[in-house]
């Protein structure tokens, strides 16, 4: 029974430390995961997102600003001396209290069609602010794909920076048994033992770049480098589809939201030069107003409430302001506006040279570095075979320890060209789906 209690026991602690493992698995963030927290976490991009309600305020603002405007006012006073008694305008001399209740409306009847196009102005700079958002989310996804596969390539190198030194140290240890036997001579254990304080210099260079790496992929993740979890490992790729460059900036034009906000920014522009010109056109406005005066030497001996129902004046009234010379302000802020309406059409080609330009050089970089991969596939393959031989020889005492190090070292180089390669590949296969508008993440 004892035995029972005791393996059913081991069982459990078992069982229970594979679900630790599991669970300590399941805290790598992926790639995606780390994308949703900058998005959530990134202050510089919440602040941008301010700036969406700021637009929605000013589209409604504009909608406001076709109704009338009613005010109330209310002043109270004393008055000492000889002065009007405003019930009945005849002079007094006694001190006593004095009032004015009013309340207008004004409302506009035509201003130049000066609503109606700010309204237009006011929704085409919301729609552009949508897509400029979107955009810079887009910016922080491609900074975060960087320093995620930059800290994935300083972690791979690690690892092989590791394993090579692991050679070596196994290279030293046959080195120093023959040099004890009088087997070797002391200038190879020596080139030998100084590789490995070589390899541990990379080493610990390595681990520098990584932790540069992870410092950079926290910051954008707005959290510290002690509170960065463990990444999920990203799949090199085995190969990429690749299009021309003249047909990736096509679909640049197309996807990319920074297109589409200068083309809302564009309109925008045109609709303030319509704005500016209505200042050109005669305004009309309905105006009407109630108020009522209060003495309190009212010769009727009225109170407060009933001067107040019994002394109202009315009035409504129809302004027209026509504009005839305004010192050439209105002309100078036409022009002022469709410099604007230019410096946006011109903003929108330099950014077509931007993107033609990027564009072209993704594809060309796309396509070099798959070439690079396969060569440096096919040169490590070779390189590990020079390897082996180089090892035998040099364990049989027919070498010397410069062709074993400079053979592994070749080998070595090698492997790290082609990590670094095909991660530069990755990393050039995100951009291109960027351009493509196939970026999911």
């Amino acid at each position: 029974m004892k035995n029972f209690v005791r393996a059913t026991l081991l069982i459990i602690v078992y069982c229970s430390s594979l679900h630790l493992v599991s669970g300590q698995t399941s805290q790598q963030l992926s790639l995606a995961e780390c994308v949703a927290i900058a998005i959530k976490n990134n202050p510089g991009l919440q602040r941008s997102e301010l700036e969406l309600s700021r637009n929605q305020v000013n589209y409604k603002q504009a909608h406001y600003n076709r109704l009338p405007s009613v005010n109330g006012r209310v002043s109270h006073g004393y008055n000492e001396g000889r002065s009007i008694n405003t019930t009945t305008n005849q002079f007094v001399d006694n001190n006593y209290y004095s009032g004015n209740q009013s309340l207008s409306l004004s409302a506009p009847i035509f201003r130049g069609l000066a609503i109606l196009h700010d309204i237009r102005r006011k929704a085409n700079a919301r729609e552009a602010g949508k897509y400029e958002f979107e955009s810079a989310i887009n910016e922080l996804k491609l900074d975060v794909i960087e320093a995620y596969i930059l800290v994935q390539t300083s972690r791979d190198m690690l690892l092989q920076a590791e394993r090579q030194l692991a050679v070596t140290q196994e290279s030293l240890r046959r080195a120093t048994v023959m040099q004890g036997e009088g087997a070797m001579n002391p200038g190879d254990y020596h080139d030998i033992r100084g590789q490995l304080f070589l390899e541990q210099n990379t080493l610990e260079s390595t681990k520098q770049e990584l932790y540069n790496n992870e410092a950079r992929l926290a910051n954008l993740l707005y959290m510290s480098v002690e509170e960065l979890p463990a990444l999920a490992p990203l799949p090199l790729p085995a190969d990429a589809a690749t299009s021309s460059g003249s047909a990736l900036y096509e679909q640049a034009l197309i996807a990319l939201p920074d297109f589409k906000a200068l083309d809302w920014r564009i309109r925008e522009a045109e609709q303030t030069i319509k704005v500016t010109k209505a200042d050109f056109y005669p305004s009309l406005s309905l105006d009407a107003g109630i108020q009522s005066i209060y003495s309190s030497v009212d010769v009727l001996g009225y109170n407060y409430w009933q001067q107040l129902v019994n002394y109202p004046s009315k009035g409504v009234s129809l302004t027209l302001s026509v504009p005839i010379f305004n010192q050439m302000r209105v002309r100078s802020q036409v022009k002022l506006a469709k410099l604007d309406l230019d410096e946006a059409r011109w903003n929108k080609k330099i950014q077509e040279n931007r993107v033609r330009e990027a564009t072209a050089t993704t594809v060309f970089n796309l396509v070099t570095l798959k070439k690079n991969v396969r060569n440096l596939q096919e040169q490590e393959v070779s390189y590990e075979e020079a390897f082996r031989v180089a090892q035998v020889h040099f364990d049989a005492g027919n070498s010397n320890s410069l062709l074993l190090l400079t053979a592994k070292n070749k080998l070595d180089s090698t492997r790290n060209d082609l990590l670094i390669k095909q991660y530069q590949w990755l990393l050039q296969k995100y951009i291109n789906d960027y351009y493509a508008g196939l970026l999911e993440l």
